[in-house]
């Protein structure tokens, strides 16, 4: 009877930080575009739909090294353009979205820091999303930085 009564202070979080040198609209627009997102995100081409407001839903499917393919699907909670982004993830079984937090805090119009929250239900649910999490924000370092010419 106790398993309905998870809440973040007996959830497992996590928590990761980045620096990245790209003024904060930049980041916006690679988290929020579908065309950018897939070409970082490990999306298949074609594969992602954004409605990008309180309520929208976005899906995406997305490509593991291996080549295998997952279908994700989900809405957006709360929508601050170039600040904040709480996204709601669809899992399987379970009636309640998992969230994610992104917040973008800029520090001189050049470098902003992005912070990346989840918490989930397990130790192991955590230490997977906290290890895609990770791959994801790397990739994204890498494409924002590729971009930085353009």
């Amino acid at each position: 009877m106790g398993t309905d009564q998870t809440t973040a202070a007996d959830g497992f979080p996590y928590t990761l930080t980045r620096t990245l040198d790209a003024p904060a609209a930049a980041v916006w627009r690679a988290w929020t575009t579908p065309e950018q997102y897939t070409q970082w995100a490990y999306a298949a081409a074609g594969s992602v739909e954004m409605d990008v407001r309180p309520g929208g839903a976005w899906k995406a499917t997305m490509v593991t090294p291996d080549g295998d393919r997952f279908p994700l699907t989900g809405s957006y909670l709360e929508v601050t353009e170039n600040r904040h982004l709480v996204v709601g993830m669809d899992v399987p079984g379970k009636p309640d979205p998992s969230v994610m937090t992104v917040e973008l805090d800029e520090h001189d119009g050049h470098s902003m820091q992005i912070v990346l929250r989840q918490t989930c239900d397990s130790a192991e649910e955590r230490d997977m999303a906290e290890q895609g999490s990770t791959m994801l924000l790397d990739s994204l370092t890498a494409f924002l930085s590729g971009k930085a010419g353009d």
